[in-house]
C-alpha cells in the first residue's frame, strides 16, 4: 500500500514545518471528498488503511486517488471514540479534528 521511504518523507516534512512538531492534519490541505464537520483527512494520507480498519463508519477509501477521507462524521459516543483513536493512531498525522 505504501513504501517506507514515502512514509519517512512525510514524517520528516511534518516535523520540519517549524520549531514545534505538528500534531495533526492541516485543514487547508483537506481532501475534497471529506464531508463537512469536525473530522477530516488531509492530502498527506499514504493509504495505509489503519483509519478505515479502526473506524469504518467514518472513514472510507477514494479508490482512484488512493487515500482515505471522512464520508460520515461520527455521531455517537462510540463513533467519536473510534474516530479519535484513528486520529491518534495515524502514522502520518493526516487526520484532523478541528474542521468546520
Amino acid at each position: 500500500m505504501y513504501d517506507t521511504n514515502e512514509f519517512h518523507s512525510i514524517v520528516v516534512l511534518r516535523q520540519s514545518r517549524g520549531n514545534e512538531r505538528q500534531i495533526m492534519a492541516d485543514r487547508q490541505l483537506k481532501n475534497p471528498e471529506n464531508v463537512s464537520g469536525k473530522y477530516y483527512v488531509d492530502n498527506t494520507c499514504i493509504d495505509c488503511d489503519l483509519c478505515r480498519n479502526i473506524a469504518p463508519e467514518t472513514f472510507t477509501r477514494h479508490d482512484e486517488g488512493g487515500y482515505s477521507y471522512v464520508f460520515k462524521q461520527p455521531s455517537t459516543p462510540d463513533e467519536m471514540a473510534l474516530a479519535e483513536e484513528a486520529k491518534v493512531s495515524c502514522p502520518t498525522e493526516t487526520i484532523g479534528n478541528d474542521g468546520e
